[in-house]
């Protein structure tokens, strides 16, 4: 099932709830925990990504902060291989990098540790997050993976909102898949 069919593309939108000026006045958020919750959709999701990457010879997930956690640990654990937090600086115990990306309001740094894979110079490493909007967390996160001379395979989003253009940001890095489109 590397490829979804519309219909199942439609059920997994049908499974997501818009939550109007969240987290402030004129933004329409997208929330997952609906799709979380839903046993089948959950399913077809991590189906899918796992047959997608399976044979991509990925030795990493890492996810961003914090949904990225979410999809990247239940799909490391499906193709076992290890997982690593992209976290919001202060959060990681041991040695860090850290890169500061901007804000509609102001800036925010994502750190990771120094040694995340291991030190192993190409390291292949997926990235994934729930979503693509401006795409700064996710172009911060790629200079990580980069920093840390891993491979950057790829980059997932569950959802990709495309009106945004975050994903052009990011494809100087490394290829961009996103499961949904809006």
């Amino acid at each position: 099932m590397e490829t979804l069919t519309t219909q199942q593309q439609s059920f997994l939108l049908s499974t997501l709830r818009d939550v109007p000026d969240f987290p402030k006045d004129g933004i329409v958020f997208k929330d997952i925990t609906t799709l979380l919750n839903n046993h089948e959709a959950f399913n077809l999701l991590m189906s899918h990504l796992e047959s997608k990457y399976k044979n991509q010879g990925l030795e990493y997930i890492a996810g961003i902060d914090s949904r990225g956690f979410i999809f990247g640990s239940a799909l490391a654990t499906r193709l076992g291989i290890g997982f690593v937090p992209v976290r919001k600086k202060g959060k990681l115990p041991s040695k860090t990098i850290c890169e500061k990306y901007e804000l509609e309001y102001g800036f925010d740094e994502v750190e990771i540790h120094i040694d995340a894979f291991k030190n192993k110079v190409g390291a292949k490493v997926l990235l994934i997050d729930d979503l693509c909007a401006t795409g700064g967390t996710a172009e911060a996160s790629a200079k990580l993976i980069i920093e840390t001379k891993a491979t950057l395979v790829e980059v997932c989003f569950l959802i990709n909102l495309s009106f945004l253009d975050g994903k052009n940001k990011i494809e100087k890095y490394a290829p961009v898949y996103s499961v949904l489109n809006i």
